[in-house]
């Protein structure tokens, strides 16, 4: 009677892993998917979440001849340590408006920038 009972429990708990492996399994790709989103918003938000305004000032600014459009910072950056830009943004420092620019030089470093949005000079730098 005893092995009866104890074959009945192993066969009702072996009939209940493949749905318990299927649960896990939903489970487990619930979290990817969860990671992904996360890594997608990290990247949009690289710069911060108010992007979106930063680029319509720079607009605007471009547009009134108050500021350098980004396109004429990049090649003196470049001159300055070949490289791509990776991402820039617009900041405000008091009354000087900034661009904040991440670039990636040749040899792999990475170089924080922050430039004169008005005059295109580099007002400081790290990791050069």
């Amino acid at each position: 009677m005893k092995r009866a009972a104890i074959l009945f429990a192993i066969a009702a708990i072996g009939s209940g892993l493949p749905g318990l492996a299927e649960a896990q399994g939903r489970a487990r790709v619930g979290e990817v998917q969860q990671q992904r989103r996360e890594q997608q918003r990290d990247i949009r938000d690289s710069l911060g979440a108010d992007w979106r305004p930063q680029q319509d000032e720079a607009r605007r600014g471009v547009r009134q001849g108050r500021l350098l459009p980004l396109e004429s910072v990049a090649p003196r950056l470049n001159r300055r340590a070949p490289g791509r830009l990776l991402d820039a943004g617009l900041e405000n420092r008091g009354a000087q408006t900034v661009y904040r620019v991440r670039w990636q030089a040749a040899d792999g470093r990475r170089i924080d920038y922050l430039i004169d949005a008005a005059t295109g000079a580099v007002i400081g730098a790290q990791g050069e």
